[in-house]
């Protein structure tokens, strides 16, 4: 047995900002320095990722990424310092929820997951 745990960030309308969504497309993003390449990679669309960034950027306050349009040399996306310092900030904060899950686990299940079965 285990606990699973699911981090996301709400704003005050309950509308999703930043969840394990939002971070695997950043991620790819990042990684990939494209949307058009990140929304494939995800199999997703270009349109429904460049939605969900939006409104995240919208609900934030804050751009999350640099995009130069154009398709040839120099276009692309990059994360804005802000979305890396958001991202960063998002898994320290998942990690240590789920650690406390854990051990909150361990300390409530721990003797009964080793008791005999029947």
């Amino acid at each position: 047995m285990k606990v699973r745990t699911k981090v996301w960030i709400d704003d005050d309308h309950d509308k999703v900002i930043f969840g394990s969504g939002r971070v695997r497309m950043l991620e790819a993003i990042d990684r990939l320095g494209s949307m058009n390449k990140a929304a494939k990679e995800l199999k997703m669309s270009y349109r429904a990722l460049w939605g969900r960034i939006k409104s995240t950027e919208g609900r934030m306050g804050a751009k999350m990424l640099i995009t130069r349009p154009g398709g040839g040399k120099g276009s692309g996306s990059v994360l804005t310092p802000t979305g890396k310092r958001f991202l960063e900030n998002y898994r320290r904060l998942t990690n240590r929820i789920v650690e406390q899950a854990d051990q909150a686990f361990d300390k409530i299940f721990g003797d009964t997951r080793t008791d005999e079965k029947n």
